[in-house]
């Protein structure tokens, strides 16, 4: 009995070799078949190979149904190499990874541990009839997507109005593809060195990302993700980092307190790389925090603080000009405020109890960046009083003027 077996178009040598060269050899096969078949059948597949895809590092497995196999022998064959992977329980290849069972009835199984790219490709369940059957499938091996990080771009930084040009690049199959979105959800600013046209867009697909122009804005991260369908798609986070010197802004530059409270000053500073702030007063004396001073920022991502500077108790010796300054490796920026002295209006009372009451609450009060009269409405309850003392005196005098009109009357 000869062990060999050969791929598509061939056939595996008859079972019994004293059958070559026999005339009768057709009539004597017939007898060897129907002895060794089930009720006289030749082997048939009771179901089709069906095509296999996995993700390069699981395991395939390819399953051949067999019905009437009888004495016949199943064989595995990867039919694009033409290379003989198994006959009935025995691997015939050298690759470990590969292995047969057999349920003692009529599946036949080949399994592949662990598939690689070069596992990829078309097999062959085939039975040793005259002629050949076979049926055959194609194994697809996919791989997840994976950033090539020796050529895609790190964290960037680039002056304020420069280009900035990002790129990633990933590998896997089938290709990658390339899609870039900001992490805080804002759109990707696109500018067209042709017309100089604008676009926000959430998404931008392709290997490479071009910024003009940059504005800060625009600082922040940038993620590049890749995905091919074979999960799990993978990303990069890349930081673009706009520099630009520092930029004060004041909202109120004159600020006014009633002495013995409490003031706030606030400055809105704008500054990458990230700038040191601090305060001075006119003079040039610079300010520490202490028990007559406190000073806080509140930063807002990537590049904007609010500064701030309470002063404790407001005193005379508090009057003036303070500055508020904030310096970068770039340049430095100053913004300026005058801080002056309120008077509280006295509201007019009977009760100099309430008019007492009403002067200890003013002392403790808070102020931040108060302008103009802070007694406006206390001013305008007086009106009411004035007026009503000024309508009595009018009735008194129409009194007396008809008074004298009726005595000269009867004196006439």
């Amino acid at each position: 009995m000869s062990g060999r077996i050969y791929a598509k178009n061939k056939r595996l040598p008859p079972e019994n070799n004293d059958i070559i060269g026999n005339p009768q050899r057709a009539v004597v096969k017939k007898i060897l078949i129907s002895k060794v078949g089930v009720y006289g059948f030749e082997p048939d597949f009771l179901y089709p190979l069906e095509n296999v895809t996995i993700a390069q590092g699981r395991d395939a497995t390819f399953t051949c149904v067999v019905n009437n196999l009888g004495g016949y022998r199943v064989a595995w064959i990867k039919a694009d190499t033409k290379a003989i992977l198994a006959i009935h329980e025995h691997v015939i290849t050298n690759n470990a990874r590969l292995s047969v069972t057999h349920n003692d009835f009529n599946t036949w199984t080949l399994n592949i541990r662990a598939v690689k790219r070069e596992d990829r490709g078309q097999y062959m369940c085939q039975v040793n009839t005259d002629p050949m059957k076979m049926q055959t499938a194609f194994l697809e091996v996919v791989i997840p997507p994976d950033i090539i990080y020796e050529e895609t771009s790190s964290d960037l930084m680039v002056p304020e109005g420069g280009s900035a040009k990002l790129v990633c690049k990933a590998r896997g199959y089938p290709k990658p593809r390339i899609v870039w979105r900001r992490e805080d959800g804002g759109p990707i600013v696109t500018r067209s060195s042709v017309n100089g046209k604008v676009e926000r867009l959430l998404s931008i697909e392709g290997e490479m990302l071009t910024l003009s122009k940059v504005t800060r804005s625009e600082m922040g991260a940038y993620l590049c993700i890749a995905a091919n369908g074979v999960p799990p798609s993978v990303s990069k986070r890349m930081m673009l980092h706009v520099h630009f010197h520092p930029q004060i802004q004041v909202p109120n530059q004159l600020v006014g307190a009633p002495i013995n409270t409490d003031v706030t000053l606030q400055c809105h500073v704008e500054a990458s790389p990230k700038a040191i702030n601090y305060w001075t007063r006119d003079t040039g004396e610079m300010i520490i925090s202490n028990d007559k001073y406190h000073m806080n920022e509140i930063t807002s991502p990537y590049y904007s603080v609010q500064m701030k500077l309470l002063v404790r108790r407001f005193h005379k010796s508090d009057l003036g000009g303070y500055k508020c300054i904030s310096k970068n490796s770039i340049g430095d920026a100053e913004g300026n405020i005058r801080l002056y002295e309120m008077e509280l209006q006295e509201k007019f009372d009977i009760n100099e109890d309430s008019e007492e009451e009403m002067d200890d609450n003013s002392d403790n009060r808070s102020y931040n960046g108060f302008q103009g009269p802070l007694t406006e409405t206390e001013e305008s309850s007086l009106q009411p009083s004035v007026n009503s003392r000024s309508s009595t005196m009018g009735s008194h005098n129409l009194l007396f003027l008809l008074f004298l009109v009726i005595t000269i009357i009867i004196i006439i």
